[in-house]
This record gives C-alpha cells, structure tokens and sequence, in this order.
C-alpha cells in the first residue's frame, strides 16, 4: 500500500552564498601563506586566536591575487591587527 502525499510540494531554489563564491588556489599562489597558518594553528593545539597574523597574512594573499574579493579586514575580524597590535597585547 503506497499513500504518497505531496502536500504543496515546493521545488528547492538553490541560491549563491551570501559573499559569492572564490576560486581555488590551483597554482598555489598562497601556499606559503596557507602552510604557515597550519604550522601556527598545529604549533599551538589549534587555537585559531593565536594565529591571527597568519591568518591574515593568508587572507591578504588570496586578495591580492583575485583569489577572493577584496574586503577591509577590519570588516574580516582583524581590525585590531591593521594598526600592527594584536588582540591580547591590547587587552593588557
């Protein structure tokens, strides 16, 4: 016995993120940057708050090469480090 009920049946709209989408680094542009910030983040037991320069640095590549679409990085979280301070020396 077979009851199919399609009870307003919507079709699914997929839509493109909010921010677009990036390529990927196919020629390895940022590799550096990238291997970098993994070293960091694995140096310090995956802390990302510790390795926010690198991430950074990271992000800054992929912008500079068309890799991602240029933002301010005080919109991206790192306002702080734009001035050359890191978060936990300006708490203290």
């Amino acid at each position: 016995m077979s009851t199919a009920m399609n009870f307003g049946t919507k079709s699914f709209q997929p839509r493109p993120p909010d921010k677009g989408s990036f390529p990927l680094d196919h020629f390895g542009e940022c590799k550096s940057f990238k291997e970098k910030f993994m070293k960091c983040l694995r140096d310090n037991n995956f802390e990302n708050a510790l390795c926010r320069s690198e991430s950074k640095e990271y992000l800054e590549c992929r912008m500079e090469r068309q890799l991602m679409a240029r933002e301010p990085l005080g919109k991206l979280g790192f306002g702080d480090l734009v001035d050359g301070q890191s978060e936990a020396k300006s708490k203290f």
